[in-house]
């Protein structure tokens, strides 16, 4: 419940949710990105939907956080 100040307001956020999501609509996932937006900058947190994909993954979400984490992290030797 505490602010959110200095270098945590610029940390990059990636959300993912299925359009199909039976347990945790996909209302809920654009109003927690909503939230996120109005806590830290708004242009570090990406919002990715996919389609038909329900309460998992799919290839395609795991493309996007594998080029999240190449490009908010450093490589690992």
């Amino acid at each position: 419940q505490g602010t959110i100040s200095g270098v945590n307001k610029e940390i990059p956020v990636l959300q993912c949710h299925g359009d199909c999501d039976p347990l945790v609509p996909l209302m809920f996932g654009s109003l927690t990105v909503e939230k996120l937006k109005s806590m830290i900058n708004p242009a570090n947190v990406t919002f990715r939907t996919y389609s038909g994909m329900m309460h998992s993954s799919c290839i395609e979400e795991m493309m996007d956080v594998k080029q999240f984490i190449d490009k908010h992290l450093p490589p690992v030797d």
